[in-house]
């Protein structure tokens, strides 16, 4: 096959990156264009400052870095002169033994220091203002601009060109495909055009209707006078040898160039930035990424580095500008093929730590179909609708400027905006108490308030221990009446933002048969638990399928991302249809459910009349509902799904005729406790396309006898037994314990693996964890989970720990 011709458009970090990676992998038909002269074009790699922290709470953006850090070594484009983070608060310390444990957990090796070490490390430090740091040995500086042309020079000796002084005015395409771009130089074929043009990255994506959402934003760098205390340390050559030192209290980073100081700020005001206003030409003196610098907003943070850095006292701030950068909504990269335009794809948002790491998942995605790197989270459709007005992507942008060095829990929510989209049930939540938390512009209740009196009425050996001050942030002991409830009466849940899909028209069957991996070819009104793999085997998303016609389906799915992927491979005549936002449904869940919704119906709710993944369409006090016997919480029940129209009506019949019943609204806090005690795995969390399913424990939904589907071949002679590591269930020794993701779990006093998912099983009275260790710690194996600095003991259990025999759900 030959490779195709590629364009990109950006001849940065990000752009030279892509182009040795592909022709690297064989494409050597690979022209780079950029707007400004070449090699120092002008945009945000010719002013970066080049600090390369690898530890993330994203193991995707870990691996990125490390990926970063390994490359530049080979190229000597890398200073290895380690990183410093240091902690002058309490709060900042314990963040810092947290970021420790997410090192280790991605295979980053640090070590927390104290202050005199620190001291010892960086002299320039004032001891008595830290508690101590993150040092990590393998952090470094890159030389982002000689990097560029190292790049474009190993690139274009396998083939690529690189062009500058070429401003790109339209990217062409014919039939839904690129055929080229349009410059001001002329015209350049290409099958595949790829989007690298950072801060003008919206710019681009216009050309072909893609809204790409990022906010280009000024940020603060400065470099001092003369340091008396660093001559002598560095030369020319090697301007540094201190550790690049981040002291996020006051939202600044420090490094050194030769005998002077840079410091960055991210303490200061957001500044966005109107990129279409900007001269695009390139002097000796001015290029378009560096603004003029604003020493008013740099005032505060001089003096908070006086206060750290002593010597800075007799010097003084020389040199300064405000250089542009991109920012997102949630802070991530942007990368992906446009749904529309087949052969554009973005890679936008990167930071020169990453940029090598993401050149080669896209590189991959071009050349392979797939990514070694799992790259859901940043995936650049996994943005809904509404989070792509350009109002949300300023307001969220500016705010991630804001909080980029602040500590954030896990769950916290956005203060604004809010209310963007609210399910039917809204108001009736509100008034229960509801206190909601945001995911995908929903509001999404965690637990009610209603429910506190409930709390009292607990037998003694179901009130759950105090937990810690971290874990007990966003969340109430509410949660364990609500899953008590669940368990022995009846509640309902809101299931309204979990994405669902039509898929319907002709070859519909043969179209899902080729993109799952269970059988689909039953009767009307079955539902399937099934998996979408990628060719490598890896699991992009599980998906739980109705038959509602014999060419009409309905797929509970996981997000825009698998949107794009149906559409995408979506044959002539079937349609696939976003459902979310004009359906609703309501989870009815517990022993008593049958006792509520029976007596509103005059379709048979039996265990016979509607079995366990059965689907029908019925009337519920008078409300056309589609019903499925599915319960994620492990309990007798059903998800009704009605249009968003009958919503409201729904509920409140539900809800008045459950009154004698007992029956309460219970949120995600109680709805992620009862099903992990069930097992049951979360996409994205606990299993991504890094994973296949035999090592993710849903081997049970491939059926590879059943035909060709995506990723077949890949996964064949793979088996449980075959698997060299597991996700396994965990439970807390201690039996109070409540980690929340992402810490590290040690096998034999070894680093292993890593928690996924995490909560107190209310039912089983203990914490549970899932998390990925090697095969080999099989159930009844003791194991360790570092949290906060701390070794808390843990045993691999048996799952499911709830009703193992599934007699609950089957009655």
């Amino acid at each position: 096959m030959t490779a195709p011709k590629v364009v990109i458009i950006g001849a940065g970090i990000v752009g030279a990156n892509l182009a040795d990676e592909l022709t690297a992998r064989g494409w050597a038909d690979v022209t780079v264009l950029d707007q400004g002269p070449l090699p120092r074009t002008g945009g945000s790699t010719s002013h970066a400052p080049g600090l390369v922290f690898q530890t993330n709470a994203s193991k995707t953006m870990t691996e990125f870095a490390k990926y970063t850090v390994s490359k530049f070594l080979e190229l000597d484009c890398f200073l290895q002169v380690g990183g410093m983070e240091v902690a002058t608060t309490p709060a900042r310390w314990e963040d810092l033994k947290r970021k420790h444990g997410w090192a280790t957990s991605w295979g980053v090796q640090g070590s927390l220091i104290n202050a005199e070490e620190c001291v010892r490390r960086w002299p320039l430090l004032d001891g008595s203002q830290v508690f101590g740091a993150l040092h990590v040995p393998s952090d470094g500086l890159a030389r982002a601009a000689k990097a560029v042309a190292v790049l474009a020079e190993r690139a274009t000796s396998r083939g690529a060109r690189f062009v500058g002084s070429t401003r790109v005015t339209d990217v062409l395409q014919e039939g839904g495909r690129v055929t080229g771009v349009r410059t001001d130089q002329g015209d350049f074929p290409a099958e595949v055009v790829v989007s690298c043009a950072g801060f003008w990255g919206r710019e681009i994506g216009a050309m072909v209707g893609m809204d790409v959402p990022l906010l280009p934003l000024a940020h603060q760098y400065v470099k001092t006078g003369r340091v008396d205390e660093l001559v002598g340390r560095n030369t020319e050559e090697v301007e540094a040898s201190l550790p690049i030192l981040r002291h996020q209290d006051q939202d600044l980073y420090f490094r050194e160039h030769v005998d002077r100081l840079g410091i960055g700020s991210y303490a200061h005001r957001p500044m966005p930035v109107d990129e279409s206003i900007l001269d695009p030409s390139v002097t000796e003196t001015a290029m378009p990424s560096m603004l003029p610098f604003t020493e008013e907003d740099f005032a505060p943070s001089w003096e908070e580095s006086k206060l750290l850095l002593p010597a800075l006292r007799q010097t003084k701030v020389e040199e300064g500008f405000n250089g542009i950068f991109s920012f997102t909504p949630d802070g991530q990269s942007l990368v992906g093929e446009s749904a529309d335009v087949r052969g554009f794809w973005l890679a936008e948002a990167v930071w020169v730590t990453h940029s090598a790491g993401i050149a080669k998942a896209v590189a991959e995605l071009l050349v392979d179909g797939h990514s070694e790197t799992d790259l859901h989270e940043v995936d650049v459709h996994r943005f809904e609708e509404i989070q792509l007005a350009p109002s949300y992507v300023s307001e969220t942008s500016q705010q991630n400027f804001v909080e980029v060095y602040d500590i954030l829990h896990p769950l916290q929510p956005k203060l604004s905006p809010r209310e963007l989209r609210v399910t039917p049930f809204h108001l009736r939540q509100r008034e229960l108490g509801a206190v909601f938390l945001e995911a995908g512009g929903w509001e999404r209740p965690h637990w009610f308030e209603a429910n506190a009196p409930l709390l009292k009425k607990l037998p003694h050996d179901a009130l759950p221990p105090a937990r810690d001050a971290w874990s007990a942030q966003f969340h109430s002991p509410i949660a364990a009446a609500e899953a008590w409830h669940t368990r022995n009466g009846v509640a309902l849940y809101d299931m309204t933002p979990l994405k669902r899909v039509e898929i319907s028209g002709s070859g519909s069957l043969e179209f899902l048969q080729s993109l799952n991996t269970n059988q689909l070819q039953k009767s009307v009104g079955s539902v399937t638990y099934t998996l979408m793999l990628d060719d490598a085997g890896g699991v992009r998303s599980d998906v739980t399928v109705a038959r509602l016609g014999p060419e009409l389906f309905q797929a509970g799915i996981n997000g825009n991302i698998d949107v794009d992927h149906l559409v995408k491979h979506a044959p002539d005549g079937v349609q696939i249809r976003d459902i979310t936002g004009g359906t609703c449904c309501i989870g009815v869940w517990g022993p008593l459910a049958r006792e509520l919704v029976q007596p509103l119906s005059k379709e048979d709710f039996s265990h016979t009349g509607l079995k366990y993944f059965r689907a029908r369409r019925a009337r519920i006090a008078g409300v056309p509902v589609v019903a499925m016997r599915l319960s994620y919480v492990g309990e007798l029940g059903w998800e009704i799904y009605t249009g968003a129209d009958n919503g409201l009506r729904l509920w409140d019949a539900l809800w008045a005729a459950g009154q004698s019943l007992g029956v309460i609204a219970a949120g995600r806090a109680a709805f992620n406790s009862l099903r992990l005690e069930k097992g049951y795995r979360l996409w994205g969390t606990d299993m991504t396309t890094e994973h296949d399913p035999y090592e993710a424990g849903v081997g049970f939904a491939v059926r590879p006898a059943k035909g060709e589907f995506l990723g077949r071949d890949a996964i064949e002679g793979r088996s449980e037994e075959t698997a060299s590591r597991r996700l396994r269930c965990l439970t807390i020794d201690d039996g109070r314990t409540v980690v929340l993701g992402k810490e590290p779990v040690f096998v034999d006093g070894v680093a292993a693996g890593y928690v996924t998912s995490a909560a107190y099983g209310y039912t089983i009275g203990r914490p549970i964890a899932y998390a990925w260790l090697p095969a080999s710690a099989d159930v009844g194996s003791g194991v360790e989970i570092e949290y906060f600095g701390r070794r808390v003991a843990a045993t691999v259990a048996a799952e499911p720990l709830f009703d193992p025999g599934m007699e609950r759900i089957r009655r």
